[in-house]
């Protein structure tokens, strides 16, 4: 690592309509280095990282300088920026769903950046993004060229977007939450890589996460803030030894704790059997049809009233397709019985019916929010469709106490969803699904934008509305540290085939195949 400043902030502040969101931060990254910007959400990491790149909307007024190597970024003009994004910066975006565009194939998105800033095309082009997404891990590469992103999973996507952040080799990656979405393995193999290039390319890295772990094993400095306000920087050792302020003794004491509430009800909520979803794969011109792709291999699961499921396992292993398909969201093969209705058989106004009693929260939680209703109407809607007898001051009133359940001011309610933190815009979904107190709750990755202490806060809210209510959760997490923390039992997935169930104490203390041992190896579990 060298110590000259490749990237420097030097008393930069972002003030929204009057309002200071990041005050007079600074900070320096050098050629070869990793400096991690830590904070909880809504701390303004990812605003000072936008500011730096010009990338805010106008009615951002952004202050102090900003250097790139020999270059006042400052100062530069529109297309001087269109030619340093993406060429000599690299940025990794938070939520890849909604930075990949959905009437573009993956080869088409890549293959722009290179014909931009390197004038490849042709075959050229198409052989360099191959190589591209082999880098990041990404099997069958040629043909997730062809792939919509729709068709890819969460974390799928995500090794997309980092492969279309270093198409260029930058002088400069600013890495916001790139590891949200991946599971423990893969965020292992990712970092490495990204320390890879750093090392081989001198290339700076800024870190935005608020995964304290991943700090620990793969950032050489650590920059907190707290609010919008610089709290303390210094080596990794030094702050996760010494810390200087109390947030930050705060952040490294917010590790997921205890255990969940025992099981106190007999009998099964959810069964299924033998349940299986292939999808079939598009025909090409006078070619016979392939085989349809097998994601979930048939399987059986059982959940009691009052129980919590865990579901792990990679990127790309079936979990949220299981989850889908519990929902009656994709065709499925098989039984799905519950509270002793078959779900598989039901259709229409029927199914309909079923919905308030099975709520989900998915994993991207922009992309599920309407971008054109406040969040009032957004917690709101489904209780209105299915309760028409209320009136509006009781359904204020719901919508009001379930936003204070999630930890979000009552004052959020007539805010649109642009306007929040990943990590609030995650606490929405949840308000959303909770507030018609259903049976069961389907959560695909609920705490994957959030710092720990709003995990934290999130696993204490679900333990604490399952004692009261005796809501049964399917929980689905690359995280085993929340997984240990909510789930009752197990079940682990790897390319759509069950590897193994049972206990939750006993999966993790004593796993039966070597790829649970893998996965709780290369999670924060291991440490």
């Amino acid at each position: 690592m060298t110590t000259d400043s490749l990237f420097a902030l030097d008393d930069v502040s972002v003030v929204f309509d009057g309002k200071t969101v990041v005050n007079r931060l600074s900070l320096s990254v050098a050629a070869g280095e990793t400096l991690a910007l830590v904070g909880e959400s809504g701390s303004g990491k990812t605003v000072a990282a936008l500011a730096a790149l010009n990338l805010l909307p106008d009615n951002a007024v952004v202050s102090g300088k900003r250097r790139l190597a020999e270059l006042d970024l400052a100062g530069l003009t529109r297309r001087q920026w269109q030619t340093v994004l993406g060429n000599r910066i690299g940025f990794i975006f938070q939520e890849p769903m909604t930075s990949l565009n959905p009437l573009h194939t993956i080869g088409r998105q890549l293959g722009e950046a290179l014909r931009l800033h390197q004038g490849l095309r042709g075959p050229q082009a198409w052989q360099r993004c191959q190589e591209l997404l082999e880098q990041v891990k990404l099997p069958r590469a040629s043909e997730l060229l062809a792939a919509w992103p729709h068709q890819l999973s969460g974390g799928q996507r995500q090794r997309v977007m980092i492969a279309m952040a270093i198409a260029n080799n930058p002088q400069l990656l600013v890495a916001d939450e790139p590891t949200t979405a991946l599971d423990v393995t893969v965020q292992q193999e990712i970092l490495a890589l990204l320390a890879e290039l750093r090392d081989h390319h001198a290339m700076g890295m800024l870190f935005i996460t608020h995964d304290l772990n991943l700090v620990r094993r793969h950032a050489d400095r650590v920059c907190v803030l707290h609010h919008g306000e610089h709290q303390e920087t210094g080596s990794v050792q030094q702050v996760f030894s010494q810390p200087r302020s109390a947030h930050t003794r705060d952040l490294l004491d917010a590790e997921p704790v205890g255990r969940p509430t025992p099981v106190t009800q007999s009998g099964s909520l959810l069964a299924a059997r033998q349940l299986g979803v292939s999808f079939q794969r598009p025909k090409r011109l006078l070619r016979r049809r392939p085989p349809a792709f097998e994601a979930l291999v048939p399987l059986d699961l059982q959940v009691a009233p009052g129980e919590t499921l865990g579901i792990v396992g990679e990127s790309g292993s079936g979990k949220t397709t299981l989850a889908l398909a519990l929902l009656r969201l994709v065709t499925s093969q098989g039984e799905i019985d519950f509270n002793g209705q078959r779900l598989d058989q039901l259709r229409g106004e029927s199914l309909r019916r079923q919905r308030k009693e099975i709520q989900v929260v998915f994993q991207d939680p922009f992309g599920s929010l309407s971008p054109r209703m406040p969040v009032a109407d957004i917690v709101s809607e489904g209780l209105r469709f299915h309760h028409p007898e209320l009136s509006d001051d009781e359904v204020n009133e719901r919508v009001r106490r379930t936003l204070r359940e999630v930890g979000l001011p009552e004052d959020v309610a007539e805010r649109y969803p642009h306007e929040f933190s990943g990590g609030q815009r995650q606490r929405i979904a949840v308000a959303r699904a909770i507030i018609l107190e259903p049976h069961l709750i389907i959560l695909d990755e609920p705490t994957s934008a959030l710092d720990r202490t709003i995990q934290k806060q999130l696993v204490e809210l679900l333990r604490n509305l399952q004692h009261r209510h005796g809501v049964s959760y399917v929980f689905i997490s690359h995280d085993l540290s929340v997984v240990r923390a909510m789930a009752h039992r197990i079940l682990v997935l790897k390319d759509g085939q069950l590897v193994e169930q049972g206990d939750s104490e006993q999966v993790l203390a004593n796993p039966g195949s070597d790829y649970t041992k893998a996965l709780i190896a290369a999670s924060s579990l291991a440490t």
